[in-house]
């Protein structure tokens, strides 16, 4: 394979600001098709053409295709001042002029690229460019606010704010050389020891990280989805969106949530019968962070098919522009828009959509005699309506908070971890109810979208109800496969808050994200409930007030309820798919 690479091309945006931008072309006159990629991490760092989550640029190269990478404004070689998302839609369209306007460019461009470098493609495509053809964000999302930085229930995602925060921080200390040592060496400590980054409260208390990217300090000014958030959410102009996504996730990636309500939101409105028909999502047993590609964490092995190597990115990225971006209508394509990897069982499955069109919605209710206070206690998860009311009271104390296990968390900190962790040591507890359904005697498959509905109470004005969606294995092994939070101010609207009235009762709707997974025979399904899952999320003070500014002598215990039987239906709802031959 032969091909020429041009370092540090200047291009040139619409206020005179150049971004150095490489260019790799494949031997011969051209004119080529065009695969961009835009990131805030270097484009002259190997983790953009090395990391196994991403396809293989020279693959694309090899395939005809020039591949253009750039270095967004005020990172690495780019001149000016980063500020994460808002440039990206106007430097993506200024950029994609450049490229069409290019000899060696032959007018049809596709993007691609992980994590941030995927904000940096939907904001593009909203923002409209002719040249564009095609999307393939990795692991990445539509809505910044829906995911990572806050989540869909209004709480702060404070792990991935604050790690994800710092190392941006210096970054741009390492660009700055008049930076202070001092603040590069509080971000460092942080990073090497969690409860330095996590504990300190207040949470907007953040000096050397608020100096280096005040951006965070935005972030925590703007707790609500208000009109900081919605303009940059392109999933908020999905009719602008005229092009195809093929979209890759991880079942315990920080941003699995908005990639599939990104995938159903384009199914049904993108603005182009091409968005439209030309959504494609895969979804494998991975995470966000480095390593977990092989399918392989602490708790649980997913086996050889559960690497990202046994579908073949690559592959899958070359097929998808071949389509949209070269447009050839002869591509290969079995119909099926989606490729999932069903845990319980272990396998790759072809689905024809997103959500299975085969799914069945099925109330799991919470029941019991009000004593579900850890895994020793007695809650119940039953398909059978409740005939008894209880009620199952609990103390969340922000000064104790239930320990992040796993999850859906970007664990920059040394040995901390995401993914499927056994949550045994958390069940201990007894702010931890427990709600367990019988052995189950046949498989049970979930997958789509849980949701929990909880009618509660609470002796304060503010607090959070948690749930987790557990595997609970014959061995004892209690594995995540899912959760969520729902701050209760938000519960009627993530633009305005509205307190509790202490005492009374009220339903919440709790989003858990989404799971594929075969409850398999001699396996029992759990829900844990809670009010804090920290540092995933940020904790609630309950008291109402402005949380990222209140401290320690702010904090108050809250007295948490959660009602259920007859006249208060608190119930699991999960997406059951029914097929026999599947599990076989």
């Amino acid at each position: 394979m032969t091909f020429t690479v041009e370092v540090d091309v200047p291009v040139p945006m619409h206020d005179g600001v150049a971004l150095a931008t490489n260019v790799w072309r494949p031997a011969g006159p051209g004119p080529f098709p065009v695969l961009l990629v835009r990131t805030p991490y270097g484009k002259d760092d190997a983790g953009t053409y090395c990391n196994p989550k991403l396809p293989d640029v020279f693959a694309f190269v090899e395939a005809g295709y020039a591949v253009v990478a750039q270095d967004v404004r005020g990172t690495s070689r780019s001149p000016g001042a980063f500020e994460p998302h808002v440039h990206e839609g106007r430097d993506g369209v200024d950029t994609l002029l450049w490229l069409a306007a290019q000899p060696w460019c032959d007018g049809a461009v596709g993007m691609w690229g992980g994590s941030y470098m995927g904000f940096a493609q939907w904001q593009a495509a909203a923002s409209g460019a002719p040249a564009l053809r095609a999307i393939a964000p990795v692991m990445s999302s539509a809505d910044p606010y829906g995911a990572p930085w806050y989540s869909p229930g209004g709480a702060l995602s404070q792990d991935a704010v604050l790690t994800w925060g710092t190392l941006s921080a210096l970054r741009n200390l390492r660009r700055d050389l008049a930076g202070d040592p001092a603040d590069a060496q509080a971000l460092l400590a942080g990073l090497s020891d969690p409860r330095l980054l996590h504990d300190p409260l207040p949470v907007a208390d953040r000096g050397a990280l608020t100096r280096s990217l005040p951006w965070v300090g935005e972030v925590l000014d703007h707790p609500e989805r208000d009109a900081f958030w919605q303009d940059v959410a392109a999933i908020d102009r999905c009719a602008d969106i005229t092009v195809p996504a093929f979209q890759v996730g991880g079942w315990y990636d920080v941003f699995i949530g908005e990639t599939v309500r990104s995938y159903t939101t384009m199914r049904r409105h993108g603005g182009s019968a091409a968005a439209r028909e030309g959504q494609r999502l895969l979804i494998g047993p991975w995470s966000h962070a480095d390593g977990t590609d092989l399918g392989t964490f602490p708790d649980r092995s997913f086996g050889l098919d559960g690497s990202i190597k046994a579908v073949d990115v690559t592959g899958a990225h070359l097929r998808f522009f071949d389509r949209w971006v070269r447009g050839r209508a002869d591509t290969p394509d079995d119909g099926n828009r989606v490729r999932i990897f069903v845990m319980g069982i272990d396998r790759w499955r072809d689905e024809m959509d997103w959500p299975l069109p085969d799914t069945r919605y099925t109330d799991f209710f919470l029941d019991g005699t009000g004593h579900a206070n850890s895994a020793a206690g007695g809650g119940v998860l039953t398909r059978d309506v409740p005939s008894e009311t209880a009620v199952d009271t609990f103390r969340y104390d922000p000064r104790r908070p239930v320990p992040t296990l796993g999850g859906t968390v970007l664990a920059a900190a040394p040995g901390a971890y995401p993914g499927p962790a056994d949550q045994a040591a958390v069940e201990t507890r007894e702010d931890v109810l427990c709600f367990t359904t019988a052995v189950l005697d046949r498989p049970v498959e979930i997958t789509g979208h849980v949701s929990l509905v909880l009618h509660v109470s609470s002796s304060a004005p503010d607090t959070d109800f948690t749930g987790k969606l557990v595997d609970v294995h014959p061995d004892g092994r209690a594995i995540l496969l899912c959760e969520g939070i729902r701050r209760a101010r938000y519960r009627e609207s993530l633009i305005e808050a509205a307190p509790l009235t202490p005492g009374t009762v009220c339903e919440l709707s709790i989003d858990l994200c989404v799971t594929s997974n075969v409850f398999l025979p001699g396996h029992r399904i759990r829900l844990e409930v809670s009010s804090s899952n920290f540092p995933r999320y940020d904790r609630n003070t309950n008291t109402g007030g402005p949380i990222a500014t209140e401290g320690e002598d702010d904090l108050a215990v809250a007295v948490n309820r959660v009602h259920h039987g007859p006249a208060h239906p608190s119930r699991l709802v999960l997406p059951l798919i029914e097929r026999t031959e599947a599990w076989a």
